[in-house]
């Protein structure tokens, strides 16, 4: 079933208007700002950015004792903060938001704040608090971005995502509104040779103009099309958006072969929002009226133009819990190019992410790796974790225990991997003091040795 593009973009206004979301009017917003010069992007940048620190003086102690220490309080209530004004303070990491959460935390927001829960493919879960600006920032950023490919809000979307194991009656509803709104939603979860079979179907049928998913999922189901020598045709699909994960160029290559549309990176994280999205072109253009981004070297100083380093991130509009100079593990360098578009957004010129892996079910089924992170993430006392599947039916998790951690965080971690993975799963749980990282310094957080089928791996590496 699907709907007129008009009518489904009539239901989401009115769904975000009764969710209290400024989504279409930050929408608006963003066409208008992206058209400014650098300069005008920049100097809207500190607008917001002196709105976000006089809110986090007034609401987010932690916040504000470190604004005081760094005397910056009369140049906040003057509204005089300037970009470079923001390394005067020190950063903050996983570690601050999580153990000074309520110091943190504005419950006060204008429309309330949400608990909500990183991926953990840092491999440090993030239990932490939004509001409805941030949820309208990512959504119209999204928007925005699919424009730029021809796409435009209610049009016909089909999504390679997460979804749970059973539906219930909420996931029901939820299921009829993503058809009232043009959305289909596949389970990334669930990958198996037939389920993937019924989603080629379902795209076929579908003829969305927009495909959005995991990267390494959307390679997947690409790589088995061709192994089933499938011929897609989808004369409406205008671009495949990939993201939580680096898209590598092999599996850029082949989703664009077999769904014959370009593709189109992301990147962010749960706790940041949505930082930047490829533009016709192939450049990565920052959400940069929602986010400014520092890049910074081992020692915390700033890098070289068009050096890497890690990426330290203000979030404009998380005024509900700051992230203020907040360091996500994320390494990229900064482009000084211009956007070829004529935005005068900022570009990033390489963004490098973390690796995940798939898992495969007693019963075949391919999932991606998040089915196993979200088990994990969900229990408390976790401070970081690794998941190594060693066999269909083994599986290791190293943990680095908090002092939460207790005989119902073990049995909750043991029986989520068996719903996922199958009752029959060995779950062996080692504590540990550090988790390192891969001899190549990556952090993967999912790794699993148990082989896909031979025509599938090169999509899947």
């Amino acid at each position: 079933m699907s709907v007129p593009a008009w009518f489904a973009r009539g239901v989401y206004r009115a769904q975000e208007a009764a969710m209290h979301r400024p989504t279409f009017a930050m929408l608006a917003e963003l066409e208008r700002t992206q058209w400014l010069s650098r300069e005008g992007v920049e100097a809207y940048q500190a607008q917001r950015l002196n709105r976000l620190l006089a809110s986090a003086l007034a609401h987010s102690p932690w916040h504000a004792d470190r604004l005081r220490a760094a005397e910056l309080g009369d140049a906040i209530e003057a509204g005089a903060v300037a970009l470079a004004d923001l390394q005067r303070l020190p950063t903050m990491g996983k570690r601050d938001a999580r153990d000074n959460v309520e110091q943190l935390v504005w419950r006060g927001v204008p429309g309330g704040v949400f608990q909500y829960t990183t991926g953990g493919s840092s491999g440090e879960p993030l239990i932490f608090y939004f509001g409805r600006a941030r949820q309208a920032s990512d959504a119209a950023g999204r928007m925005r971005a699919r424009r730029w490919w021809g796409v435009q809000p209610g049009e016909r979307e089909a999504y390679l995502w997460g979804a749970p194991v059973e539906l219930n009656k909420t996931d029901r509803i939820k299921t009829l509104r993503d058809r009232l709104v043009n959305q289909l939603v596949l389970n990334a979860f669930a990958m198996s040779p037939g389920c993937m079979d019924d989603y080629l179907d379902a795209l076929q049928a579908w003829q969305p103009k927009c495909l959005y998913g995991y990267a390494s999922s959307m390679a997947l189901l690409a790589a088995h099309a061709e192994a089933r020598q499938r011929t897609l045709r989808l004369p409406q699909l205008r671009v495949v958006c990939t993201t939580g994960e680096p898209l590598y160029p092999h599996q850029r290559e082949i989703i664009t072969r077999v769904f014959g549309a370009p593709v189109a990176n992301e990147f962010g994280s749960r706790d940041i929002g949505f930082t930047a999205h490829e533009a016709p072109g192939g450049q990565m253009l920052l959400m940069s009226e929602s986010h400014i981004i520092e890049v910074l070297d081992q020692a915390g100083r700033p890098v070289a133009p068009g050096d890497a380093g890690e990426a330290v991130v203000t979030g404009l509009t998380s005024g509900a819990q700051p992230f203020i100079r907040y360091r996500t593990g994320d390494v990229l360098r900064l482009s000084s190019e211009p956007a070829t578009g004529g935005q005068g957004l900022h570009v990033l010129a390489e963004v490098t992410g973390r690796q995940t892996d798939f898992v495969v079910a007693a019963d075949g089924r391919i999932m991606h790796a998040l089915a196993v992170i979200y088990v994990l993430r969900a229990v408390p006392g976790i401070a970081q974790f690794k998941c190594i599947q060693h066999a269909l039916d083994r599986m290791e998790v190293q943990i680095v225990p908090t002092v939460d951690w207790n005989e119902a965080a073990r049995n909750a971690v043991v029986a989520g991997l068996r719903t996922r993975l199958g009752e029959a799963l060995r779950v062996e749980l080692r504590m540990l003091d550090d988790i390192p990282p891969e001899a190549s310094g990556k952090h993967r957080y999912v790794v699993s040795h148990v082989p896909l089928a031979e025509s599938l791996k090169q999509a899947a590496a």
